[in-house]
């Protein structure tokens, strides 16, 4: 039955991620003025990219891609399925790692400095992640997703200092602005794409399918500190997904791009200051 259930999770995951990708650009289109592109316009850009030829640049450059998405892929179903935080996190910095990989082994230097400030936005998020893992299981008692929803007191009463710091820092994982550093999503800022500057037809497809697991991804992180053993608490879980996520797009259009060096102070600022603030006061009661 998980094994069932894990796979539906993986095939409906990236249609979610496809169809808040293409909300995503309705709303962009509008805060700007603009008339903008159907919800499904994603779907159809990835479809006709599958249909268009894919320039290799060497052995390596497609391969790491493809292992990028398994491994992404890996870490919806153990997060979908209620399985161990700890694991999916460590299986999604594998999967950003060997997409920083791909982006090195094309030697194009606009690959290169796209693959450096992934590897600086690792960095910068991955601290946060692992202590909101960590907090959770101070509060709950477990790294199972299962087990941390399963009871009657929702996280973000315990911990609303590290809910806080997990927002900001999911910014920089969905490679929004201000921290779109290694690709550049904004067509209008840069002619190059940073990292994805050599992928084209079919890899680039597999680049966008992966981004939007890892929109789903991120936003199991928020469910999970909203749901409880309540079914009204997950519904109102969901809700709480959408409006952070609509959070990150007035975000990404609002402010103008980081420098690398504010992008890691100030992620590391949060991170330490909010964390270390909340498990101090919950030390006094918990």
């Amino acid at each position: 039955m998980v094994i069932l259930l894990g796979i539906l999770f993986i095939i409906l995951a990236p249609l979610v991620g496809g169809l808040l990708t293409g909300i995503d650009r309705v709303i962009t289109a509008r805060l700007q003025g603009r008339q903008g592109p159907p919800v499904l316009q994603p779907f159809y850009d990835v479809f006709k990219l599958i249909q268009k030829e894919s320039i290799q640049v060497n052995s390596l450059h497609r391969f790491y891609v493809y292992l990028s998405l398994v491994f992404v892929v890996f870490t919806s179903g153990i997060l979908l399925v209620g399985g161990d935080m700890l694991l999916a996190v460590f299986a999604l910095t594998l999967g950003t790692v060997f997409f920083v990989l791909g982006g090195y082994s094309t030697r194009s230097p606009y690959s290169t400095i796209g693959a450096e400030r992934e590897l600086l936005q690792i960095m910068s998020y991955e601290p946060m992640v692992l202590l909101t893992c960590v907090s959770l299981y101070y509060v709950k008692g477990s790294f199972f997703v299962k087990n941390i929803i399963a009871k009657d007191v929702p996280a973000i009463i315990y911990l609303p200092g590290v809910f806080i710091g997990l927002i900001y820092i999911i910014t920089i994982k969905l490679r929004k602005s201000p921290f779109d550093l290694s690709t550049s999503h904004h067509g209008h800022q840069e002619i190059v794409k940073g990292i994805t500057t050599e992928y084209s037809g079919r890899d680039l497809a597999v680049i966008e399918i992966t981004h939007w697991y890892e929109v789903i991804i991120t936003l199991t992180l928020v469910f999970v500190f909203f749901a409880t053993s309540s079914v009204l608490s997950r519904v109102l879980a969901v809700v709480a997904c959408l409006v952070v996520y609509f959070l990150e797009i007035v975000i990404d259009n609002a402010f103008a791009r980081y420098k690398w060096q504010q992008t890691l102070k100030y992620s590391w600022i949060v991170t330490g200051v909010l964390t270390t603030l909340n498990l101090i006061v919950l030390s006094f009661f918990h």
